[in-house]
């Protein structure tokens, strides 16, 4: 059974469309008990880093997910969902999850044709080799749809999978332990997108 975390933070039927386009069934639920019993969980989000975590805290969904992560069921992360996984925001001072090691910083940028937040199709250079499951059918110079306005900084470089340069290079994916996540949303990156969900039904039976 595998499930999409709902904790009011994003276009949940859009990650579930592109779930059963790739042949994944996922129920959306935001109980924490139906997330323990997960065999596979989505976590997206779109939104604000406090927000977000008042609303996991209240439900208890922060739990569930850090036992899910120890227990090491396979973990998408997307978008806030990758980046409330980390260890703080600067977004509201956040404290957050803390299961992937790093912090998340807003964009520092200079000139005025790089505004936030970062918004629209950009590319992606792999720092996996290409024979990676997780990688299949999938090259650099990638297009994929971002929208953000904070990004992972301070993480263990070899941690990297992903990265994307706007203004400066940014890291666009992570992966540790049983945990891939991306700062874009490939539910809306159409094709390219629906390999990246295909490609973590597939790489971990």
């Amino acid at each position: 059974m595998a499930v999409i975390v709902d904790y009011d933070a994003g276009n949940l039927r859009s990650v579930q469309r592109a779930c059963d386009e790739v042949g994944l069934t996922a129920t959306i639920s935001d109980d924490p008990k139906t997330i323990r019993r997960a065999d596979r969980i989505i976590f997206p989000g779109v939104g604000a880093a406090g927000s977000a975590m008042r609303s996991i805290r209240k439900s208890g969904v922060d739990v569930a997910l850090r036992q899910a992560f120890q227990a090491g069921v396979p973990i998408l992360g997307i978008c806030l969902g990758l980046q409330i996984s980390l260890e703080f925001s600067e977004e509201d001072n956040q404290t957050t999850l803390g299961f992937l090691p790093g912090n998340v910083c807003r964009f520092q940028l200079d000139g005025p044709d790089l505004k936030i937040p970062h918004m629209g199709w950009n590319g992606v250079t792999w720092n996996l080799p290409p024979d990676d499951p997780m990688r299949r059918e999938l090259t650099d110079g990638d297009q994929f749809y971002f929208v953000h306005s904070y990004h992972v900084e301070n993480e263990d470089e070899r941690l990297s999978l992903m990265k994307t340069n706007y203004g400066y290079p940014f890291t666009s994916g992570l992966s540790y332990e049983n945990c891939f996540a991306t700062q874009f949303h490939p539910e809306k990156s159409q094709a390219k997108g629906l390999q990246i969900y295909r490609n973590f039904l597939e790489k971990i039976p």
